[in-house]
């Protein structure tokens, strides 16, 4: 490893407590700030960012939070919805939450008197990832230990459900592929599922287990990154069913992949959380080594600036945030 490769923490925010999961809003909410959340043992914070790579009048980065709102259970995972405006009277945000009552929460704001939750009853066990249909925000999809997808309205009603072979441990819906869903199975298989006719379409293997965490590239919809033991995975799936690059990178076990939002060469992977640190790696597929190396004090989450090559990580009441190169 490169020395010249190991970065510090460019930027962190303090917190009232550990963070179990952060995330940069992906949608342009009409501001020239970015939308974060964060989730807490018992709350979720809505912030926003701004930051000197951006922004020459700022000075290294701002940070304000907007609202905290009551969760009363541990966050396990957030969604944004693409429907989440500050430039509209009044504001609007929008966000969803997994929780460890397997429950999954819609949030709606408008930061004033307006503040309403509806709780999403139906998986039977831990759900471990959800996500906002990402054009008209009208549908959530989540997945679960309990070996299913299930897509819901934003009343709860379940609109579509899909019986998986393992638990799920990731689903991603692709702004230009809007009637398809990935979701990513702990044995192994990713598979795209049509929404039109609720049919498989597509499935992709890693061949190794356990996968822990599946993204979908958002600037080239053929690319798929996947961890999966200690390595990461590539596919082109034009080309094969099996990954075309694959790499060993994290000692004990890889915990999280997602691609950059800017790039479609950069993504950044992360290690378990261990008892003290948990590594942070950033790559790119033109560079046989990490382009980047951070450590954080048990980090848990993992998400990337909408226009930025910035990713963020939780920690032990901090959030860390890392500048590459592109």
């Amino acid at each position: 490893m490169k020395q010249d490769s190991t970065r510090n923490i460019a930027y962190t925010v303090d917190c009232e407590d550990y963070v179990h999961v952060v995330k940069f809003n992906p949608f342009d909410s009409g501001d020239a700030c970015s939308l974060i959340a964060y989730g807490g043992n018992n709350y979720v914070v809505v912030g926003t960012c701004r930051f000197q790579e951006e922004d020459a009048e700022v000075e290294g980065m701002q940070y304000k939070t907007l609202k905290t709102f009551h969760h009363g259970i541990r966050v396990d995972a957030i969604a944004w919805s693409p429907e989440t405006r500050l430039d509209a009277l009044p504001p609007q945000i929008r966000f969803c939450t997994a929780a460890s009552d397997r429950k999954l929460r819609l949030f709606t704001s408008d930061l004033q008197d307006k503040n309403e939750f509806k709780t999403f009853d139906g998986h039977s066990d831990y759900i471990n990832d959800l996500v906002f249909a990402p054009k008209e925000g009208q549908e959530v999809a989540s997945v679960s230990d309990d070996h299913t997808c299930r897509v819901w309205d934003l009343e709860g009603n379940e609109k579509a459900h899909f019986v998986l072979r393992s638990p799920g441990m990731s689903v991603c819906w692709h702004p230009e592929e809007a009637f398809k869903l990935m979701v990513a199975e702990k044995n192994g298989t990713i598979r795209f599922y049509d929404l039109i006719t609720q049919q498989a379409i597509l499935s992709l293997e890693c061949e190794q287990m356990p996968l822990m965490s599946a993204d979908w590239c958002l600037k080239n919809t053929l690319k798929i990154g996947a961890v999966a033991g200690s390595d990461w995975l590539i596919w082109d799936i034009t080309r094969s069913s099996y990954p075309q690059d694959k790499r060993p990178v994290h000692v004990d076990r890889a915990r999280l992949f997602r691609w950059s939002r800017v790039n479609e060469n950069l993504f950044a992977t992360t290690g378990y959380p261990g008892k003290t640190t948990t590594q942070l790696l950033v790559h790119h597929l033109g560079h046989p080594q990490p382009i980047l190396t951070g450590t954080a004090a048990v980090g848990s989450g993992l998400t990337w600036h909408r226009t930025l090559p910035l990713c963020a990580v939780g920690g032990d009441h901090k959030i860390f945030f890392w500048v590459t190169e592109m």
